[in-house]
């Protein structure tokens, strides 16, 4: 039995009976967020890119749990350099995490942490996505991305029973667009992330999922806080 938690923006936590992975904490920065920082359990936290919205209770998180970051080589080596517990990885690598594997696959977006009192940007690694195997299910987090040709051939690879997308547009791939991906990506269940968070990304995620199912594809809707069990 696999337990699923949305929490809001593109932070998704992936649970069997005795372990739990988090993906992108992004909760004291959200005021769409229902759950703490202090209130997650987790034993590793997975990161597909540096940017705040997916970052910003990272350190704390892993802190508390002691908890394991894993992320690309570059951004695991600068929260290593936080005392965090890190393992860096690269596109097309999977690791092994005990209760789940995760294997990291492309996304096209930017990745860097910015240093506002340098007035600097610092390299962070690329962006990527995760296809994770726990519980017996293969899920797909596409990170932040843009459309690209390749996640049909990711979708012919792999049987995936749940795939988030995110559908806010201006930062990512707008509605159509991931219509298009959840279409090559063939997931038995696809779950819209990265919208409502801030003005810009706002988005009718209910329109969305009743455009999956016009095109023979199941979708659903969950709200931050929100669990469902496979």
């Amino acid at each position: 039995m696999l337990n699923i938690t949305f929490h809001g923006h593109s932070s998704v936590q992936l649970g069997t009976e005795e372990k739990s992975l988090i993906i992108d904490p992004f909760l004291c920065g959200n005021e769409l967020a229902v759950t703490k920082p202090e209130d997650i359990k987790t034993d590793v936290v997975l990161l597909t890119h540096a940017h705040m919205d997916h970052i910003l209770d990272a350190e704390p998180i892993a802190k508390a749990n002691n908890a394991k970051v894993v992320a690309i080589v570059e951004l695991a080596t600068y929260m290593s350099w936080k005392g965090l517990d890190t393992l860096g990885m690269n596109m097309g690598g999977t690791v092994d995490l005990g209760f789940a594997q995760a294997k990291m696959i492309q996304a096209f977006h930017t990745s860097g942490i910015v240093l506002e009192e340098e007035q600097r940007i610092m390299y962070a690694g690329l962006p990527a996505g995760y296809i994770i195997t726990i519980g017996g299910k293969t899920i797909l987090h596409a990170g932040d991305t843009s459309l690209f040709g390749d996640m049909k051939m990711i979708g012919d690879r792999h049987d995936i029973d749940v795939a988030f997308l995110p559908i806010g547009g201006h930062f990512t791939m707008g509605p159509e667009d991931a219509l298009q991906a959840a279409e090559w990506f063939n997931a038995k269940l696809t779950i819209p992330v990265h919208y409502d968070t801030f003005p810009v990304i706002r988005q009718d995620a209910e329109h969305f999922v009743q455009q999956l199912a016009a095109k023979g594809l199941e979708g659903r809707v969950l709200a931050p806080g929100e669990s469902i069990r496979l």
